[in-house]
Formats: C-alpha cells, structure tokens, sequence
C-alpha cells in the first residue's frame, strides 16, 4: 500500500499546503468587509430617507456620533445589540 493510500482524510489534509487567507487593511475577510460596506450604505439611506442627522440617530440609539459615522463608512464592527437600537429607531420613526 503506498504511503497516500494509508494516510486518513485527517492526514491528507494537514498535508497540504496551507493558503494564507487574505484579509483588508481592517483584518476583515472579504465577505466580512462587504457585508459591513452594504450595512453602512443601508444606515445611511434609511437616516436620509427620515430627514434624520447622525447626531440625531446617535442620540436616539445611544450611539455616538462618530461610531455613527463609523458604521456609515462601513468601518464600524457593529455588535447585534447595537444594531437592534440602530433599527428600533427607524422603526419608532
């Protein structure tokens, strides 16, 4: 049996050669960056759409103004809690 044959999926595996996974500026995958490009530029529209300022929304989230313009960015790593209060006040609005 050659050596290849007897090695198990494990095996074979951890012999390959290892691809570095490629990552932005930000140390985001790519998949991570995009999703939070697509979630700032929705931030932003939804505020437009409601006459609303950042320091307007960031008051009412309890954000602050530059987190706000973070996530706008799409720089900001936005957690779920922060996100919900982001989204409870455009839909209280």
């Amino acid at each position: 049996m050659a050596r290849s044959e007897s090695l198990s999926h494990t095996e074979r595996r951890l012999n390959r050669p290892v691809r570095p996974i490629l990552r932005d500026e930000d140390g985001r995958l790519p998949h991570e960056s995009e999703f939070l490009r697509q979630l700032g530029i929705r931030v932003r529209e939804m505020r437009a759409l409601r006459g609303m300022s950042r320091r307007e929304l960031a008051r009412l989230s309890g954000l602050s103004e530059r987190f706000v313009a973070q996530i706008e960015a799409g720089k900001g790593n936005v957690s779920i809690v922060r996100l919900l209060r982001i989204a409870l006040v455009f839909r209280c609005e």
